[in-house]
């Protein structure tokens, strides 16, 4: 079985990183757990790769096709996302109910601004951090999942630079 990568950010915010050509090109799927931004975003990201992801708290109505919750397979995985989901020492009782009802073996979130890796039920619980422009966060993140042969993964933790405003016309 040959590697499967994917990519997995949250918190454009109506902004991606030229970097993730790059970053994602060899992505099989790009995983994006909310407040995408806007659909130039979304259009930006399938021009990399496929794309999964839910809406966000701050997506409008032209993102609001996207699910609030997704489940995806790979490599045997069952992968969550959801946006607003709490931490993993105190889930929200969504996120909780979630995990449980569709037996993740990874739960990715959003919406803290604050890459997070940790476990709840069993569970993986990610947070990659955001990856754009805006909100409170210093640095941005996003993550790579590497998924091997029986449902062995690894992840690496992309530093994608300051959150700096320079620039910023939006």
């Amino acid at each position: 079985m040959t590697e499967r990568i994917v990519g997995i950010l949250s918190d454009t915010h109506g902004w991606l990183d030229p970097q993730f050509a790059t970053l994602f090109e060899d992505a099989e799927v790009i995983l994006h757990a909310g407040n995408i931004g806007d659909t130039a975003v979304l259009e930006a990201m399938e021009q990399i790769a496929p794309v999964r992801a839910v809406y966000g708290n701050i997506d409008g109505r032209e993102l609001r096709h996207l699910p609030e919750e997704e489940v995806v397979e790979l490599g045997g995985l069952r992968i969550g996302l959801l946006h607003i989901a709490g931490q993993p020492k105190r889930p929200n009782r969504q996120a909780r109910a979630f995990i449980r009802r569709e037996r993740l073996d990874l739960f990715i979130c959003g919406h803290s601004h604050v890459p997070v890796v940790g476990r709840v039920d069993g569970c993986v619980w990610l947070n990659p951090g955001a990856a754009g422009r805006q909100g409170f966060h210093s640095e941005r993140h996003a993550l790579r999942l590497r998924i091997g042969a029986e449902r062995a993964y690894s992840l690496e933790r992309i530093h994608l630079g300051p959150r700096s405003t320079r620039g910023v016309t939006s």
